[in-house]
């Protein structure tokens, strides 16, 4: 009877342990989420420079472009974001 009851608790220890991974993770993917919103046209601007470098080519305008967005994703990035002005249309 006692081995059924360690058993137990053994299981649901393990249970406890998957459901905090499994918090975390989601909190991981949330970030990337939001990171991604803010500079994923700048990270695709540089993997078609570096595409286009490697294909011989020059990767000048998408490096410009690359900058242009890196820039705006870092002035979105400064503005501080309240319940006040949400809803407001930011660059």
């Amino acid at each position: 009877m006692k081995s059924n009851k360690l058993l137990s608790q053994k299981k649901y220890l393990s249970g406890q342990g998957m459901s905090e991974y499994l918090i975390i993770i989601g909190l991981v993917a949330v970030a990337g989420i939001g990171v991604m919103s803010f500079f994923g046209q700048s990270i695709q601007h540089q993997v078609a420079g570096m595409s286009t470098e490697i294909a011989g080519g020059d990767a000048a305008t998408e490096i410009g472009l690359s900058a242009t967005t890196a820039t705006a994703a870092s002035t979105s990035a400064a503005i501080n974001t309240t319940l006040g002005n949400y809803d407001t249309k930011q660059p």
